[in-house]
C-alpha cells in the first residue's frame, strides 16, 4: 500500500498541472481505491482480476445476441436474470484460487463482521 502511494505521488506531481481535476478525484477517493490492500495476500489475485465476471458478461452477450427482438427491458432482465441463476448452478461449487483457504475465511468472517456486524434476535 506504501509503495501504491509513492506511486500516486508521482503521478500526480507529473500529471496535476494537466489533469488537475482527474488527479484531485483520485487524491479524494485513494482510501477506496486502495482498499484492495487490506484483503489477506492469499486473495489479493482473485480479487484483483476480473476474469470471472467479464466471462459471466460474456456469457450474457452471447445469450442475449441472437434475441434482437427482445420486446421490452423486462424481457431482457428476465433472460439476464435465468442466465445468471444457470451460471450460479454451473460453478456453484467451484472456489477461486484463495478463497477455499480455511484462514482467509476467517479473516474475510472478521473483516465484514466489523463492517457488516450480525444483529440478534429480539
Amino acid at each position: 500500500e506504501e509503495l501504491a502511494r509513492a506511486a500516486f505521488d508521482t503521478v500526480k506531481a507529473k500529471w496535476s498541472k494537466l489533469y488537475a481535476k482527474e488527479m484531485r478525484s483520485w487524491e479524494e477517493q485513494l482510501p477506496t481505491l486502495l482498499t484492495f490492500y487490506k484483503y489477506p495476500a492469499l486473495i489479493k489475485e482473485a480479487i484483483y482480476t476480473s476474469n470471472p465476471i467479464e466471462r459471466m458478461n460474456k456469457e450474457i452477450r452471447k445469450r442475449l445476441k441472437p434475441m434482437n427482438s427482445l420486446t421490452n427491458m423486462d424481457a431482457a432482465e428476465k433472460v439476464i436474470y435465468l442466465d445468471v441463476i444457470d451460471y450460479n448452478e454451473r460453478f456453484a461449487e467451484r472456489v477461486i484460487r484463495g478463497f477455499g483457504d480455511k484462514d482467509v475465511k476467517v479473516k474475510l468472517n472478521e473483516m465484514f463482521e466489523e463492517r457488516y456486524p450480525t444483529q440478534s434476535a429480539e
